[in-house]
């Protein structure tokens, strides 16, 4: 398994050293043993995330509209829970099958922004390229102060999550 990662970003164009411009982000592409139309199904079964997601206490679907493309866009509810912290966000997520691209947007709560994006490309034998990014501000200095450091080591256990998922669902495959 290929995997690399780069926690924390700055908006395009903007000095890393310029801190207050420096948006909390993380970035990882790993190959996994399943191919990439399996990865996308499983990212894309949201409802299942408080089973397995790192942090997520549960998930509330509010909307789901189906184009003739195969895109559908669902409007979610995602609540995420740490010791005595309960946030609950709402999000579009845009699943985009004919490209394997799944595009989270932020809607409302405790964010000032968030945008989250997931792609799978086929990679030797039946494996896939699993491209994850996220970039996301609090809207109150306090709670980034209190929930950052969890959210990104919880980032960092995401591919981890969703690649044991996978084996769970699909069945694990040997590994090159």
């Amino acid at each position: 398994m290929r995997a690399t990662t780069s926690p924390g970003c700055a908006r395009p164009g903007t000095p890393s050293w310029a801190g207050r411009d420096i948006v909390p982000a993380f970035s990882s592409t790993r190959v996994v043993g399943h191919s990439p139309a399996d990865m996308f199904d499983l990212v894309a079964d949201v409802e299942r995330y408080p089973e397995f997601v790192p942090l997520c206490s549960g998930l509330r679907i509010r909307r789901r509209n189906r184009s003739d493309e195969g895109v559908e866009i669902l409007v979610a509810d995602m609540t995420v829970a740490y010791k005595l912290i309960r946030e609950t966000f709402t999000s579009r997520v845009t699943l985009d099958r004919p490209r394997l691209v799944i595009h989270v947007e932020y809607l409302d709560g405790p964010f000032s922004r968030l945008d989250n994006r997931w792609e799978f490309h086929p990679a030797a034998g039946e494996r896939c390229e699993v491209k994850f990014h996220i970039s996301y501000e609090f809207r109150s200095r306090t709670l980034g102060l209190l929930m950052g450091a969890m959210f990104d080591a919880a980032f960092r256990r995401f591919a981890d999550a969703f690649e044991k998922r996978a084996d769970e669902v699909y069945g694990a495959k040997a590994r090159a």
